[in-house]
């Protein structure tokens, strides 16, 4: 039993630390889009700019996504 519980333990650590980096890339990705959106918006074409902000829709959706799995994941930790 104890050692299924550190099993559980050390997977669920695991998975946490995998959507710190996914949460660290999708930010520098919502960053870069939304840096490049501040300087392009007047000499961009209409079609980049809606690619563009519908890009940063859905990375921005994806980073609550990731974040919200991220807060389960530690309430399962305090389960443990």
């Amino acid at each position: 039993m104890m050692i299924r519980q550190m099993a559980k333990l050390d997977k669920i650590k695991e998975e946490i630390g995998w959507l710190k980096v996914i949460f660290s890339i999708l930010i520098a990705i919502d960053l870069s889009l939304v840096g490049w959106l501040a300087q392009n918006y007047i000499k961009a074409a209409l079609f980049l700019m809606i690619c563009c902000v519908l890009g940063v829709f859905i990375v921005t959706s994806v980073i609550i996504w990731v974040n919200r799995t991220a807060y389960q994941k530690i309430d399962e930790l305090e389960e443990l």
